[in-house]
C-alpha cells in the first residue's frame, strides 16, 4: 500500500487511536509529519465513516476522539473499543500518546518493539490462567481468582532485546502501593529498567527512595517532564516535554 495514499493514513491514525483510551488532532498532526488542521480533518472523515468518535469534556467541548467498534474492525483488530476516558486522568492518557510517539521516533533509544498499556491488559485479560503475562504481579489473586497484575504505561523493547517500562507519575502514590510495584518489577527478571517520568521533584525523590529502601536503586531512573496547561483543549498539544537527569537512553545498556 502507497505510504501516502488516503488509505494507509487511515490506517496509521486507526492503528495508533486502537492503543489509547483517547487521542487529538496535534498527535495525528505529529504522526503524519502533517499541520494540527491536518490532523483535526483525518479524524473527522474518519468520525464521519463512524470509525471514530468524539469524546467530550466536562463543559461538553470536545476533548479528544476514540476509535469505535468499525474502526477496530477494519483493522482486524483485536482490542476492546476503549470506555469514556477518565477526564480526572485526561493529562496522564493524554501524555500516554505522546509518550508512543516519542518512542516510536527513538527518543529513548532504538526499539524493537512499543507496547501500550491499553495493549497489555487486553492481552492479558485473553490470556488462559497461568499463561506469561505483561503485567508484573502484584501478589495474591484479585477478580475471578486471577493473579493480580501491574501494568506499565508503556514497554519498550529494545534492539538488544531488554524490556524498559515507563511509568507516567503525574500524581504521587501512597508509599505502600508504590513500594509494592516497585518490589514487583524487581521480582521479574523479564523487566531490565523502570523509567518513572513525573512532573515535580517531591514525586521523583519520593520514588528514590523508595527504590533506594527496596535495594533497586540500579533497576529505577526517574526524569522530569513538563506537564501543558490544565484542562483539555479542542485542538490538543504536546502534554509532556522530557527533561531527565539521567536519560533513558542508557536503557539500551541494562541488564541483569
Amino acid at each position: 500500500m502507497d505510504p501516502g495514499s488516503p488509505a494507509e493514513r487511515d490506517r496509521r491514525v486507526l492503528a495508533f487511536a486502537a492503543e489509547h483510551r483517547f487521542i487529538v488532532a496535534a498527535q495525528i498532526a505529529a504522526l503524519l509529519g502533517a499541520t494540527v488542521r491536518v490532523g483535526a480533518k483525518q479524524i473527522e472523515d474518519l468520525s464521519s465513516g463512524g470509525r471514530m468518535r468524539a469524546v467530550t469534556g466536562v463543559s461538553g467541548e470536545v476533548a479528544g476522539h476514540q476509535i469505535t467498534r468499525a474502526g477496530l474492525a477494519a483493522l482486524g483488530s483485536p482490542l476492546p473499543a476503549p470506555r469514556p476516558p477518565d477526564l480526572s486522568a485526561y493529562h496522564h492518557d493524554l501524555g500516554l500518546g505522546w509518550l508512543m510517539l516519542l518512542a516510536e521516533r527513538g527518543r529513548f533509544g532504538p526499539v524493537r518493539e512499543v507496547v501500550s498499556e491499553r495493549r497489555m491488559r487486553s492481552d492479558d485479560g485473553r490470556r488462559p490462567d497461568g499463561a506469561l503475562s505483561h503485567g508484573v504481579r502484584l501478589g495474591g489473586v484479585g477478580p475471578g481468582g486471577r493473579p493480580r497484575l501491574h501494568h506499565p504505561d508503556m514497554l519498550l523493547v529494545t534492539q538488544a532485546g531488554h524490556r524498559v517500562a515507563f511509568e507516567l507519575e503525574l500524581t504521587g502514590k501512597a508509599t505502600r502501593r508504590r513500594e509494592g510495584i516497585l518490589a514487583a518489577y524487581a521480582a521479574d527478571r523479564r523487566i531490565d529498567l523502570v523509567v518513572y517520568l513525573v512532573a515535580d521533584v517531591r514525586t521523583g525523590r519520593a520514588i528514590e527512595r523508595s527504590a533506594a529502601r527496596l535495594g533497586m536503586s540500579d533497576l529505577v531512573r526517574v526524569g522530569r517532564v513538563t506537564v501543558g496547561a490544565p484542562g483539555p483543549r479542542p485542538g490538543g498539544g504536546p502534554v509532556i516535554a522530557r527533561r531527565a537527569s539521567r536519560p533513558p537512553t542508557a536503557m539500551a545498556e541494562a541488564g541483569r
